[in-house]
């Protein structure tokens, strides 16, 4: 028994799923507007914000307080949906 199908097809997938998995950078309205969230929010810096998997993901937020999170936000609404201390 050959591995070889079995290595294309695992191959094939992998390429073929690959962009869809890759993060996006938001049109600048967008961002301008999640930056605006994270002020109110009372965050001061971050690292990126990109579009994964339709949701909203802040990477490195920091607090007043100098507490860093990552942060998950609704696309729709923009509410802050998940946050995950650093």
């Amino acid at each position: 028994m050959s591995f070889r199908p079995l290595a294309a097809a695992a191959l094939g997938l992998a390429l073929l799923g690959g962009p869809a998995l890759a993060d996006e950078k938001l049109p600048p309205d967008q961002q301008a507007k999640v930056e605006d969230v994270l002020k109110k929010e009372g965050f001061t810096k971050w690292k990126e914000i990109e579009l994964d998997d339709g949701m909203i993901e802040v990477d490195d937020a920091i607090d007043a307080n100098g507490k860093q999170f990552d942060l998950k936000l609704d696309p729709k609404t923009l509410e802050i949906v998940k946050r995950k201390a650093e």
